[in-house]
């Protein structure tokens, strides 16, 4: 039988041809059109890759003031020229009541864990090693570096969204009824404070050419204007038992210097004060006195050491009334 006589079969064939032929085009069309996909993909997904493994370019940070500063501890300096604040100083955390206590609050469970704790005995070996290989007179010996001055003031304050933290610090007050040691915190807290902190009479002469009604009478007139929204701090730092027992028995002295109404605001502080503390605050020297300016969230908005200057004793009393305004708004008069 031919396919002639048989047009049906004949079409039915062609159709399955052409069908085949369709399909397997198709087919390979498909094929490379997918192998085409899957390599802009993996090539997307490389430069995707590249671009998050290629680090950051690097912040600059500009280096401390204090960098060079002579320490009690490290190498000798020869030479020292201070330089102004060029950043804010402080603890990056802010400070809760309970911190630098010096009190050891360990339960014996925790202080028999930590004796058997090698790690911690070797940290606690060259923290002894790091205060024995310390020259005493070292600090005494920096004083002869501008009379010891740290640092030199900002020009202006620091803003308070790049200001760093005043630490909290623990000690007795000059309160005849309550003698119970308190923490600093809750009386900085709420107002413009002036910190003065010190560890000797030459240090505690040194603040007072910053705050003192003698040498700055403008910031003495604009903290009578603001009462309760102002206060000064004293923090007399005394590590030494001999040195702090001369200190309590000359407190009645101490008590009609400053008034009634500031025996509250007057800290002598036993212990608690670590090193780290002393780096970030800039409390280099403990011969040295240092003057700080806080706002009412503890941050450190302006700082002074030494001798003040007169740049400095017209930079504190301004940035006083600035913070002022800026905590409280301008007030008349």
């Amino acid at each position: 039988m031919s396919l002639a006589r048989r047009p049906g079969l004949l079409c039915l064939l062609c159709q399955s041809r052409a069908f085949t032929t369709s399909y397997r085009l198709l087919a390979e069309q498909g094929a490379a059109a997918k192998a085409a996909t899957t390599t802009n993909s993996q090539s997307d997904q490389a430069k995707t890759t590249e671009k998050s493994t290629t680090p950051a370019p690097p912040k600059i940070i500009a280096p401390s003031p204090l960098e060079d500063a002579p320490r009690a501890y490290g190498r000798r300096v020869e030479k020292f020229t201070p330089k102004p604040l060029s950043r804010p100083i402080g603890m990056p955390l802010p400070p809760r009541p309970g911190e630098n206590t010096g009190i050891d609050t360990r339960t014996f469970k925790q202080r028999r864990d930590d004796f058997v704790n090698y790690e911690k005995h070797l940290a606690r070996r060259e923290e002894l090693k790091s205060k024995m290989s310390r020259p005493y007179f070292r600090d005494w010996g920096n004083l002869s570096f501008h009379k010891g001055k740290t640092f030199i003031a900002p020009p202006r304050m620091f803003k308070s969204d790049l200001s760093l933290f005043f630490p909290n610090m623990y000690g007795q007050t000059l309160l005849k009824k309550d003698s119970a040691p308190r923490d600093t915190t809750p009386t900085l807290q709420g107002q413009v404070s002036i910190v003065s902190v010190f560890s000797s009479v030459w240090a505690e002469n040194q603040v007072k050419t910053f705050v003192d009604k003698e040498n700055n009478p403008k910031l003495d007139s604009i903290l009578e204007k603001n009462k309760g929204l102002a206060q000064r701090v004293w923090i007399n730092i005394e590590e030494n038992s001999l040195k702090a027992y001369l200190i309590n028995i000359f407190k009645g002295d101490i008590r009609s210097r400053i008034g009634e109404p500031n025996w509250h605001r007057y800290f002598l502080v036993r212990r608690g004060i670590s090193e780290d503390i002393r780096e970030n605050v800039g409390l280099l020297n403990r011969s040295v006195g240092y003057v700080y300016l806080l706002d009412s969230q503890c941050r450190i908005r302006w700082a002074g050491s030494g001798l003040s200057e007169d740049h400095e004793r017209e930079g504190l009393a301004n940035s006083v009334q600035r913070l002022l305004d800026e905590e409280y708004g301008p007030r008349k008069g």
